[in-house]
């Protein structure tokens, strides 16, 4: 019988998430980060995946994170929150990591302002999850996990 290897995710939640569950719960709903944290290592152990997770609202710390992801995780899963419509450097990091990323979001950006309609982040990115609150990160993870087991 073959022998499932561990597969090692590195989840990314960017800029405000810490604010989750208080932060405008009419778009994010009232679910906090460690809630999201929690369900996410519970489906991961299902599918025999470790995180590593971090939030930062750092720009220069989500793109080191990335830079060195390449050979410790097999793939990104990263809410790139606000720097999903302004960070060139995040998008060249995940570009530059050579592993699959799937970008998700709570809402749905296409459905918000005009200024968050489009993201940097979507062509580099092996998918996006987006409009589906929490559940949004464990499509995204499950995504994620059938790609690397591809």
């Amino acid at each position: 019988m073959k022998r499932k290897i561990k597969k090692n995710i590195l989840v990314i939640h960017g800029p405000n998430l810490n604010l989750l569950g208080r932060r405008e719960p009419g778009i994010y709903g009232k679910t906090t980060l460690r809630q999201i944290n929690l369900a996410l290592k519970k489906a991961a152990k299902k599918r025999r995946a470790s995180l590593k997770i971090a939030q930062s609202n750092i720009e220069g710390e989500i793109v080191n994170l990335i830079g060195k992801s390449r050979l410790k995780f097999d793939g990104i899963l990263i809410n790139p929150a606000a720097y999903t419509h302004t960070s060139i450097a995040i998008r060249d990091a995940i570009a530059g990591s050579m592993i699959p990323a799937v970008e998700v979001h709570l809402s749905n950006i296409h459905a918000r302002e005009e200024f968050r309609r489009k993201s940097l982040i979507s062509a580099v990115a092996r998918g996006t999850v987006m409009g589906f609150g929490p559940k949004s990160y464990l499509l995204g993870l499950e995504a994620l996990l059938d790609i690397i087991d591809a």
